[in-house]
């Protein structure tokens, strides 16, 4: 299958729908656009996201192909993760849907604000 239907319930592309939706997905994607972090770096980076979280984001991103992993054998070991070409396509469409939230994040919460008002 070459391409998907999104509004087909059995297609796959509800999946990766569901990966960039993803508030930690899109972190870590925004966080690596520009080089390889280790994992200290991604955690300090995103703040707020727990070890385990962090940890499940990544695999499912390396799972999607959009990053890679690389272990270092060195002692202590060493890994970082880096985009892969899949995942640097993926950079501009998130990187714009984030400039679009950040533009409008206090409309979004005075209409949040005055909806609740009214209930």
């Amino acid at each position: 299958m070459d391409t998907g239907d999104a509004f087909d319930p059995n297609c796959p592309t509800r999946l990766v729908l569901d990966r960039i939706g993803d508030k930690w997905s899109v972190l870590v994607l925004l966080s690596l656009a520009d080089g390889s972090m280790r994992f200290t770096e991604l955690r300090n980076r995103i703040g707020g996201v727990t070890p385990k979280v962090l940890t499940q984001t990544l695999r499912a991103m390396e799972g999607d192909g959009l990053l890679t992993r690389k272990v270092f054998a060195e002692v202590p070991p060493r890994v970082e993760y880096t985009l892969t070409e899949l995942g640097h396509s993926l950079h501009g469409p998130v990187a714009a849907v984030t400039h679009w939230a950040e533009q409008n994040i206090g409309r979004i919460m005075e209409s949040r604000a005055a909806l609740d008002h009214t209930r």
